[in-house]
């Protein structure tokens, strides 16, 4: 298939590889020639502000791909097919798709001067998505979808289904659960000084339930509440999954870096258990994000116990900005990275349901970070939009059909705490591994 463009540049031509890669296409072969793309006999996308040949699929540009730089841009969403659109223009379709999904991708507007949230992180508040209302669709898995049935239209010699049958089960929805380990016991390992605290704060509160069943568990009379670890072996198993892991590892701990220090014996066992079983990685301390030297030190110590190089991440609290959250794992050899989603709520930040690598739109180009979204997270559920559990996975529900009917990739977050027998979390392990059935018939 060809492209044709007046001018390629760096963003035409990363917008075009996702493209290709979401139709299962090889790749699209870039011009500027005229001539070369009038001759080409296959199919032909023109990228251009004239038609240049009746047999061809014309998408004409907004502007945005030739551009350098960020400012503010006019969007002026509008409904097309029951679907929402921006940078509308002309052609065969009526706006600019190949500009559309480079704005969201890039996140483009996470580069505008904007308000954060209590975190200090890009408040969802701002987005686009959310103020239009499509934060919960994965809009450009839609838009794709349309783009493909007009292409077929246009072409029926069109080869992306018949010769990629054997790929079609490659490009089928993918589930992909992942945890992240914050606080991997409630009450063990702990030490003797936290644990006294504890006790003392359970007696002045009054709250004698707790201060029996840290005793409990201290006395290994009883499973600690937030040891969730082999049921969720077993439940892997027997639906056949490979979650991804994500530990918190602080070098120090704080407000936001309540874990156990990972010196403790405990610590490595646990993840040298797992490590074993799933693939792992970094769950970035919050301290690390104002501190580089932490984040380094970090991912050196959870490869020293895992035996393994440390190549994804996850940010605690989903805190990160751009584009200096992304760099520093890149400069420290992370290659995949799971946090692009809202720690406010559920979602779809890229409006993508597929992996994609990220632009670095100050430098102007595509890095070798493949970020993988996320568009549930049970914390967001529970604390920010104050869900039931039945409401909850009703919820996870609505987005795992929603990434489905677009043979996107559903990743959810969930955390130990909510999955073992804390009595906060009543009910929510149930939902879990109702869901789990139902995903994986």
């Amino acid at each position: 298939m060809i492209l044709y463009s007046h001018n390629i540049t760096s963003r035409l031509q990363y917008v075009a590889d996702f493209i290709a890669k979401e139709l299962q296409v090889d790749s699209f072969s870039i011009t500027s020639s005229e001539k070369e793309f009038s001759d080409y006999p296959g199919p032909r996308i023109n990228y251009s502000d004239k038609q240049i040949s009746a047999t061809e699929t014309w998408i004409k540009p907004h502007g945005l791909l030739f551009e350098t730089g960020v400012r503010e841009q006019n969007t002026g969403c509008f409904h097309v097919n029951g679907y929402k659109a921006f940078f509308k223009t002309g052609g065969d379709m009526p706006f600019d798709i190949f500009s559309a999904c480079f704005y969201l991708l890039s996140r483009y507007e996470e580069y505008l001067p904007h308000i954060k949230d209590s975190y200090g992180r890009y408040a969802h508040e701002n987005s686009l998505a959310y103020k239009e209302k499509f934060l919960n669709q994965p809009l450009i898995n839609v838009w794709l979808q349309d783009f493909k049935k007009l292409l077929q239209q246009k072409f029926p010699q069109f080869t992306v289904i018949a010769i990629r049958q054997v790929a079609e089960k490659q490009h089928e929805s993918k589930f992909l659960p992942t945890y992240d380990i914050d606080i991997p016991w409630s009450y063990k390992h702990k030490g003797p000084w936290r644990n006294a605290g504890g006790f003392i704060r359970s007696l002045f509160k009054g709250q004698w339930p707790l201060l029996k069943e840290r005793a409990m568990v201290l006395l290994r009379k009883q499973k600690d509440p937030f040891d969730a670890y082999d049921w969720l072996n077993k439940l892997h198993e027997q639906y056949r999954l490979k979650p991804y892991y994500f530990f918190l590892i602080p070098e120090k701990r704080g407000r936001y870096d309540k874990n156990i220090p990972p010196s403790s014996e405990a610590m490595q066992a646990l993840i040298h258990d797992h490590v074993a079983r799933y693939p792992i990685g970094i769950h970035p301390s919050w301290k690390s994000g104002d501190d580089d030297s932490l984040l380094k030190k970090e991912i050196e110590t959870l490869s020293l116990f895992s035996g393994n190089p440390v190549v994804s991440s996850r940010q605690h609290y989903i805190r990160f900005n751009l584009p200096g959250g992304y760099r520093r794992l890149i400069v420290n050899g992370i290659k995949y990275d799971f946090s692009m989603g809202y720690g406010s709520i559920n979602g779809f930040r890229a409006s993508v349901a597929s992996p994609f690598y990220w632009y670095d739109l100050e430098n102007e180009k595509q890095t070798g970070l493949m970020l993988f979204p996320f568009c549930y997270m049970e914390a967001n559920s529970f604390y920010e939009q104050n869900s039931t559990a039945k409401q909850a996975l009703e919820e996870m529900r609505y987005y795992y059909w929603a990434v489905k009917s677009v043979n996107g990739h559903f990743i959810m977050i969930w955390h130990n705490s909510f999955l073992g027998t804390d009595k906060a979390s009543k009910g929510w392990r149930d939902i879990y591994e109702q869901f789990i059935k139902e995903a994986t018939v």
